[in-house]
């Protein structure tokens, strides 16, 4: 479905983006045991076309997205974490988490039973910090986390260090995770496709010299995801292939 929005571009309703750059097409989604819950802040919910939240919720048919900064009173997040027959974990960093990184399979599915629920702050970090902060009911439950070793692929946006993860990124890492620890048999093989084209719209997009944002002074080479924040420019990064940047 397409609506027309206020500069007279035509928006895709599914994934809301102008429909010359939908991603619709590379959207397959994929069923997993594991329940998502994507907590987005107000802001992220805003950026409908450079959040990734939204994305995992389009390539996850067992999720939703809840929208709010504190859960404590949530009707549907309480419900969530009330249900029969299932757990609920946070998915948050911390020394003293449940890392599935570093645990072997049985210790994976008696530690998160049958059906899990895995509650995801989809927020910028201070954001998410504060979501955390105040939702009493989050603060309850059991964390689990990983241990990354790959840099993200989000170019196009500014992380606090080289090694965080935009939310897709994060999920695709669990599920993975959860696959090796033999509670999923997803395929996982296309789940990062849509957002990887995300970029690579924003790119082009940013390239273009029709383009609102398009800047001719950009510097060009290729500045690794851990120099970002030194970059005062906030300089968008590149290089003549750009897609060499998502394999």
């Amino acid at each position: 479905m397409q609506v027309e929005i206020k500069n007279q571009r035509v928006q895709c309703y599914k994934c809301m983006r102008p429909s010359s750059t939908c991603i619709c097409k590379h959207i397959s989604a994929i069923r997993t045991k594991t329940r998502f819950i994507i907590l987005m802040h107000p802001k992220e919910y805003r950026k409908e076309k450079s959040g990734t939240g939204h994305i995992t919720n389009l390539q996850l048919e067992n999720s939703e997205i809840i929208v709010g900064v504190d859960f404590t009173n949530n009707k549907r997040v309480n419900e969530l974490l009330t249900q029969d027959n299932s757990s609920s974990f946070l998915l948050y960093p911390g020394k003293d988490n449940f890392n599935l990184s570093l645990r072997q399979s049985s210790d994976i599915n008696s530690f998160m039973g049958e059906n899990p629920h895995i509650f995801i702050l989809d927020g910028t970090w201070p954001c998410a910090r504060k979501m955390l902060k105040l939702s009493k009911n989050l603060q309850k439950l059991q964390r689990v986390s990983f241990d990354n070793k790959i840099k993200s692929k989000f170019i196009i946006k500014q992380q606090p260090e080289p090694l965080c993860l935009s939310t897709i990124e994060s999920v695709f890492t669990v599920l993975n995770l959860l696959n090796k620890g033999n509670l999923e048999y997803c395929d996982t093989k296309n789940f990062l496709v849509p957002f990887e084209k995300m970029i690579e719209h924003q790119l082009d997009y940013m390239v273009n010299p029709n383009s609102k944002n398009y800047c001719s002074t950009l510097k060009k080479k290729v500045i690794t995801k851990d120099l970002y924040k030194k970059n005062t420019e906030r300089n968008i990064i590149f290089e003549q292939d750009k897609l060499e940047l998502l394999n």
